[in-house]
């Protein structure tokens, strides 16, 4: 809709974060947050006008059919399936910085514009709403995932890679994520070059393609973070030590851009070892700080590191207490701090996946005859056969194949 349209004054404003993380790790600067977006409401006389019209929705009409995504419901399926609320929330987002056009977000829908017009007329602050675009609905078609590689290749279709809603997924994200492996295997294969994949433990990419590929999917799939069981090692503050040496194997990422973050890490290893054997002697003054910071007072000598791990206490706080600390960039003090706080879930974490490294380099012949594989249950069997996968570890994380058949598959490998 056209911001010049709106009754801002109707509506909660809701500024930007103010504590601000840029997208690159390129950015030398943190940028300002000056776009604004605005919070109204659904009411009783929306959700009437929207029941009245269900027949003219094609959600609702049976013109569509698809399952549609989970996480992006549109207005009329929120109404019809949450009858007990009296109201949903509608954010009014621009679009950009240098446009006059507002996007209403929880307003998806597919019902004709005429009733879309007069439903966003019953909503506060957007009676006389202008619209620039309608809403309009799609419905999803796919390749089965099942049939593809980790490469994103096609099994039987030599050359054809997959990516984004072609092969079962939802969202800008993650079509991104897999249309950048998509193409650059495509790329490489055209120029003769080896393949390349990310790993679970490598990123998230590696968790979305390991999940589609291996389990399927029979609803459009959304990238979560609890889909990984290393989210404590994917964060997005370290992405830059994770993957850049795959951009590099990728030919994505310069060499000098691989050792300037190797510089970076060995910065935030200097200071996490500098800390470890710095000592805070017992004094007033210090003691004095620890209690207006809401921690316990030492009643003997301690490492920085030590009183870094309390949780009352960070990086810029122990500051007071260590006089030789040299001036570093914001990037590596929070890795520092990252680092020492949550060094024994990380240390157990790496450990896990050394475990998890060792099952994906148990590599299984292409030929296997999973049919006649003695020890193995039918239903392993035939998985294993449609699926195929590559490892000992992709094995194991098939739906229907179970720990006892990973057993029997370690044993007939041994043989």
């Amino acid at each position: 809709v056209l911001r010049r349209s709106i009754d801002f004054s109707a509506m909660t404003v809701q500024p930007g974060e103010t504590d601000l993380a840029p997208f690159s790790f390129s950015t030398p600067s943190l940028p300002e947050s000056v776009a604004v977006c605005h919070l109204t409401y659904t009411n009783q006389r929306t959700h009437e006008l929207i029941r009245a019209n269900l027949s003219r929705s094609p959600l609702f009409s049976g013109d569509i059919t698809g399952v549609g995504p989970r996480y992006c419901p549109s207005i009329e399926d929120k109404v019809v399936r949450f009858a007990d609320k009296t109201r949903h929330p509608v954010f009014v987002e621009p679009t950009g910085l240098g446009t006059d056009e507002m996007y209403l977000q929880g307003l998806s829908s597919s019902l004709p514009e005429d009733v879309q017009l007069a439903l966003v007329h019953t909503i506060a602050g957007l009676e006389h709403a202008e619209f620039t675009r309608p809403a309009y609905a799609i419905e999803y078609d796919c390749a089965d995932p099942l049939g593809f590689l980790a490469t994103l290749e096609h099994k039987q279709v030599h050359g054809l890679y997959g990516a984004g809603q072609f092969i079962g997924t939802s969202g800008y994200e993650e079509a991104a994520a897999l249309g950048l492996v998509a193409g650059v295997n495509a790329a490489r294969a055209a120029l003769g070059l080896e393949s390349v994949t990310i790993d679970r433990s490598q990123g998230y990419i590696g968790v979305l393609i390991d999940d589609l590929v291996t389990k399927g999917t029979n609803e459009p799939y959304r990238m979560m973070t609890s889909r990984s069981e290393y989210r404590l090692l994917l964060r997005q503050d370290n992405a830059d030590e994770r993957l850049c040496p795959v951009g590099l194997r990728m030919g994505l990422v310069s060499p000098e851009r691989v050792a300037e973050v190797e510089r970076k890490y060995a910065a935030v290893a200097a200071e996490i070892a500098r800390l470890e054997r710095t000592t805070v002697h017992v004094s007033r003054e210090t003691n004095e700080l620890l209690e207006a910071a809401g921690t316990t007072p030492l009643s003997a000598g301690t490492h920085v590191a030590d009183l870094l791990r309390r949780p009352q206490l960070s990086y810029a706080a122990t500051a007071q207490l260590d006089p030789d600390r040299p001036a570093l960039p914001w990037q590596i003090a929070e890795q520092v701090e990252l680092r020492i706080k949550y060094d024994g879930y990380i240390r157990r974490a790496e450990s896990d996946v050394e475990a998890f490294r060792r099952q994906e380099n148990r590599l299984l012949p292409e030929d296997i005859d999973y049919m006649s594989l003695p020890g193995l249950r039918t239903e392993a069997r035939q998985k294993l056969s449609a699926i195929r996968p590559l490892s000992v570890g992709q094995a194991g994380r098939i739906s229907g194949v179970n720990p006892a058949d990973i057993a029997a598959l370690l044993i007939w490998l041994e043989k």
